[in-house]
């Protein structure tokens, strides 16, 4: 008998709003209201708010807590000595195979909050408090956490408007308390769609006030998982279990700008260096497919052979064209190298580009 699915604190907001509800990493998820495209226009142009509250979030304290996490993920945290700061990063088993990606928060003089996916949220847990030295305080604050994501041209004003006079918002990755109608909350100047935007930590308590408080705003657009994958598909912005797993090294996936080379020291760094002195056999790409939509899975064909699968694939709804991931031998990465798609038995031609598919958003104006 299958595991029965977990629900987010805001589970009877999306059915109340008529959402498409759907299985999503052990959890029952909207995956739309309105519809995909239609929630994926209104993040671009306005502002869209996201359930993410499935989320893990696991908090670390204690006096040995910087030097625990440098050795534990790839990006090095002097860049995040600033209380406040936040960065992407992954964290590799020993083979330098990414086990997740991660964004760590430096949320006090001893303390580091990190938010992982919520499909990896047991082996994250399990990897990181079995190589944690006994003295260190690490909590799993998951299930009493909600996690709600604004994000779109808007959304930075509406998020001030509600915290009130004398608020400003943080910089870009960075992290600060408000109170959004009456709520305590952590903001964090961060997303996964390529606009500005906000990702809101609060109590699960207080989830469903917050999402009400945002909705009040008409410029707001509930939106679904499916509006979030087209919208971070256009961007080249990786999703795990597609485009990344623990059979990838960062270097092939295209990562190795948050595995800084001169660090060493951290779990799988000599795998890195390996990989990268050697180079990877093969490498994540951007695909255009014109005129057809590309699936996870399907066949890529370079003069006729498979060379590899599409990792992720959609229709890009602001060019209005298919995209797609796909690794492809090293020798066959550079842009404009041409392939063909299988889709239905068929094929289809594919180009490859150099992502973000889209350039421009409130985050690059």
């Amino acid at each position: 008998m299958s595991e029965a699915l977990k629900r987010t604190p805001l589970y009877e907001e999306h059915l109340a709003l008529g959402a498409r509800m759907v299985p999503f990493a052990g959890w029952e998820m909207p995956v739309q209201y309105a519809g995909i495209i239609e929630e994926h226009r209104a993040v671009r142009s306005s502002a869209g708010v996201f359930d993410v509250c499935h989320m893990a979030e696991f908090r670390i304290f204690g006096f040995g807590a910087f030097d625990f996490l440098q050795g534990l993920l790839t990006n090095d945290l002097h860049r995040i000595t600033e209380l406040g700061h936040a960065q992407y990063t992954l964290m590799l088993d020993d083979d330098g195979h990414i086990i997740d990606d991660l964004i760590v928060y430096h949320t006090g003089d001893l303390e580091y909050m990190i938010i992982a996916n919520a499909g990896n949220h047991e082996a994250d847990w399990a990897w990181i408090t079995a190589h944690a030295p006994a003295d260190l305080e690490i909590v799993d604050e998951s299930d009493r956490t909600a996690l709600i994501a604004l994000q779109g041209p808007e959304a930075i004003r509406i998020v001030t408007e509600l915290a009130g006079d004398g608020w400003e918002a943080p910089t870009r990755f960075a992290i600060g308390e408000a109170v959004l109608d009456t709520v305590p909350v952590l903001v964090a100047r961060t997303g996964y769609t390529g606009e500005d935007g906000v990702e809101i930590v609060c109590g699960a308590a207080n989830a469903a006030r917050l999402w009400r408080a945002i909705l009040s705003f008409p410029e707001v657009t509930p939106a679904g998982l499916g509006a979030r994958d087209t919208l971070r598909l256009e961007m080249g912005y990786p999703l795990y279990g597609n485009d990344m797993d623990r059979t990838i090294d960062p270097i092939s996936a295209g990562l190795g700008w948050v595995v800084p080379k001169a660090k060493t020291g951290y779990i799988g760094a000599d795998a890195v260096a390996s990989v990268r002195e050697a180079g990877p056999a093969t490498k994540l790409v951007g695909l255009t497919v014109p005129g057809a939509i590309p699936r996870p899975g399907m066949s890529v064909l370079h003069e006729g052979v498979v060379v590899g699968k599409v990792a992720s694939g959609t229709f890009s709804p602001t060019l209005e064209t298919g995209i797609a991931t796909a690794y492809v031998p090293v020798a066959l990465a550079a842009p404009g190298t041409p392939f063909e798609i299988e889709i239905r038995k068929k094929t289809v031609s594919a180009v490859v580009v150099k992502p973000p598919f889209v350039s421009s958003t409130s985050l690059s104006a």
